[in-house]
């Protein structure tokens, strides 16, 4: 019996892809072995998590001052979904590879409530996008031997193109990718905010994004760069909070 062959497995081949996705694994690894994170790593994480729905909501176009949101003076309902979603990463982790387009649901009501219609919430706006989200979903359930940072930027970029929920389907987009890290081992902890490195780099973000919806070689090959440029800008930012938490005054 010949065996399935791997859809993503080409992307690969793809140049310099091999090395940004190694060299953004790298980076990811030595940022988790940082100090901190053996006494702090809870300290760590929620800042992370705080850091991370704050760049979600800026990329959807809801750019609010960090300290702001911190504070709990920001009501914006797209923040607040942010939030939501950040929080409830950890808790969705084991079910998104069994049960994925479950999980998408549950993103998107806690990402859209209070944006869209109550009736709306979970479902996707068009039934056109079905094959593709089962698509994607097989991929996800284990369809792939693709190395994690590769299928987290397909998720993503899959979810940014089909846009199949209503409000702002890039928040849940950006919240599947992330949870792709933290249930493939890739990240674990949820202590990588890919979010911070796609606003460092928004413009490239957008058109990046543009480029993989087109299928090409080229676009995709573009996106599976920036994605793995990304991570390796969010591993900076967990030094740097990581590096901030170590030397904080204890209490």
């Amino acid at each position: 019996m010949t065996a399935p062959v791997d859809p993503l497995a080409p992307l690969l081949a793809l140049a310099d892809v091999r090395a940004a996705v190694g060299q953004a694994r790298d980076t990811a690894d030595a940022a988790m072995r940082h100090r901190a994170l053996r006494r702090q790593g809870g300290a760590v994480a929620a800042e992370v998590s705080l850091r991370s729905a704050v760049a979600s909501a800026a990329l959807a176009g809801y750019a609010h001052d960090r300290e702001q949101v911190r504070a709990g003076v920001v009501t914006d309902p797209v923040v607040q979904g942010c939030l939501r979603v950040a929080a409830a990463l950890p808790s969705l982790v084991e079910t998104w590879p069994k049960a994925p387009r479950q999980v998408l649901a549950r993103l998107h009501v806690l990402a859209a409530r209070g944006s869209v219609a109550p009736e709306l919430l979970g479902h996707p706006v068009d039934g056109s996008a079905s094959p593709r989200l089962d698509a994607l979903a097989s991929l996800v359930a284990g369809g792939t031997s693709a190395p994690p940072l590769v299928l987290a930027a397909v998720v993503h970029g899959e979810l940014l193109a089909l846009a199949p929920f209503a409000g702002a389907p890039g928040v849940v987009a950006r919240a599947a990718a992330r949870l792709t890290l933290m249930s493939s081992g890739f990240d674990p902890r949820g202590l990588i905010a890919p979010e911070v490195g796609h606003l460092a780099r928004e413009p490239e973000y957008v058109g990046a994004a543009g480029a993989f919806a087109t299928g090409t070689p080229d676009g995709v090959r573009s996106w599976l760069r920036h994605c793995a440029a990304a991570v390796s800008l969010a591993a900076d930012a967990l030094t740097e909070v990581a590096e901030q938490t170590w030397t904080a005054p204890q209490s």
